[in-house]
């Protein structure tokens, strides 16, 4: 390839067929999600009356390396894959830095992210299935536009919570989310016990991801032929992320190099262990150095200030007990604007892959994220979600670190969406009333401290 080459682009017929499952080459495996009344650990079985009997046997998958792509799903995924891997020169230039940086460009999905990737798969299952109608949550929206969209194509009605503060301030992905026509609810709503429970303690609870799960989960149950589906955190989903990152690999053997960083943000773990886990698995069996860095916003900080426990992934108290790194599952986050990143705990992969040393995590405060976003807007011509400017931030902080010492490290990162229906957060930006959040230790101690009552 000329070394000038922008974009790399893999044909059709090299588009993944299988996914890549790290549970199973993983050193130490992840911890069983438990029964949080008996805690036992689960069997696939368990998760049958809330999730596809699909994802559910998937979840708990420890042995299989690769499983097929269903070939419904990767006909739907040649309508924008493979994504472009894109040499930043843009980037590198106005920062002045020595190192090679290469994004992943998951924005040109149908629905701008990469949240279709799951949403797709999991929709088909649940058809496959005979299932009728599926529920969901979402935060800035994505998962939910995503959802309904896959929901449309394979015939499903969709239901989906999206949390109160991210429905007031993103207006349009409700618009989209309704456009493929889904049922939209501001989480916490009055439509569930769950979000009656919420709102007679706080009336003016703006909610959390951790909330809306409750209100899905809850829906789900109670209705027939219905299934709940999840856009994050648990391993199904990460695992048909994947995608991600084996095209990655094959797009930087075209740009003849490897990563020595990949970066990712973090919320509860798809779009970082989709793009991340590809390549990990060549340290875990080469011996490769290559550094795994997870960006989590500094107001909802698990990775970086968390605990590794045993902890419900709703609010609520509706999912089994996961080992994960947990602020708790009151923690009630400030109201970024990278709604996406607003969830209690980390996924139990790679919460061991943390625990393990194998990866990393910084956390980045809101101004210091958009600060990134408008660099690399200006450089690339691409308007990154808030969300994705946290990788952006932990980017610029490495490639500075280059530009110090002189070195030409190779850079990956996952542009998870874009951001043209994020634009009231960057006026917001540009008008210089968007502030950072702090969270103070007695927060996160006294809600790390209410995990004491689950005594596992």
């Amino acid at each position: 390839m000329n070394k000038m080459t922008k974009r790399f682009i893999l044909p059709e017929d090299e588009i993944p067929m299988q996914w890549y499952n790290i549970q199973a080459e993983m050193p130490n495996k992840p911890m069983l999600p438990l029964n949080p009344k008996t805690k036992t650990p689960l069997k696939a079985e368990d998760l049958y009356p809330i999730f596809s009997e699909e994802v559910s046997r998937q979840e708990l998958n420890t042995t299989d390396i690769w499983i097929d792509i269903p070939e419904e799903v990767r006909e739907m995924y040649k309508y924008y894959r493979s994504t472009p891997l894109v040499r930043a020169y843009g980037l590198e230039k106005a920062l002045g830095t020595p190192a090679h940086i290469y994004f992943k460009n998951e924005s040109v999905s149908p629905i701008g992210s990469h949240k279709l990737n799951s949403a797709l798969t999991q929709a088909y299952y649940c058809k496959k299935e005979g299932v009728t109608n599926v529920t969901t949550e979402t935060g800035a929206g994505q998962w939910g536009a995503a959802l309904s969209y896959a929901a449309k194509v394979f015939g499903l009605e969709a239901a989906v919570y999206q949390v109160k503060i991210s429905y007031n301030q993103k207006p349009y992905r409700r618009s989209i989310m309704q456009t493929f026509g889904a049922q939209v609810t501001p989480s916490p709503s009055m439509s569930t016990r769950a979000g009656k429970d919420i709102l007679t303690r706080e009336p003016n609870c703006q909610g959390s991801l951790g909330t809306a799960i409750s209100e899905a989960i809850e829906l789900a149950t109670m209705t027939p032929n219905c299934k709940y589906t999840l856009g994050s955190v648990l391993n199904h989903v990460t695992l048909h992320q994947t995608v991600i990152g084996l095209e990655a690999e094959k797009q930087m053997a075209m740009a003849g190099e490897y990563p020595d960083m990949v970066i990712a943000c973090f919320g509860g773990g798809s779009n970082f262990g989709g793009i991340a886990f590809p390549f990990m698995r060549h340290n875990i069996n080469e011996g490769k150095k290559t550094r795994f860095i997870a960006a989590e916003p500094a107001s909802c900080p698990k990775l970086t200030r968390g605990v590794f426990r045993y902890d419900f992934g709703d609010e609520a108290g509706y999912t089994p007990l996961l080992p994960m790194f947990t602020l708790g599952h009151n923690f009630m986050p400030a109201n970024i604007h990278a709604g996406g990143l607003r969830y209690h705990g980390a996924g139990t992969i790679v919460s061991q892959l943390l625990k393990d040393n194998l990866m990393e995590a910084v956390d980045i405060q809101q101004l210091e994220s958009f600060d990134a976003g408008m660099i690399f807007a200006r450089a690339e011509g691409i308007i990154p979600a808030p969300e994705s400017c946290h990788a952006i931030a932990a980017t610029i902080r490495e490639a500075n670190k280059c530009k110090e010492t002189g070195e030409e490290k190779v850079i990956l990162f996952n542009l998870s969406g874009h951001g043209l229906i994020d634009m009231a957060s960057y006026d917001m930006y540009l008008s210089g009333s968007l502030q950072n959040y702090e969270v103070t230790d007695e927060v996160v101690n006294k809600n790390i401290s209410e995990l004491d009552s689950i005594n596992i």
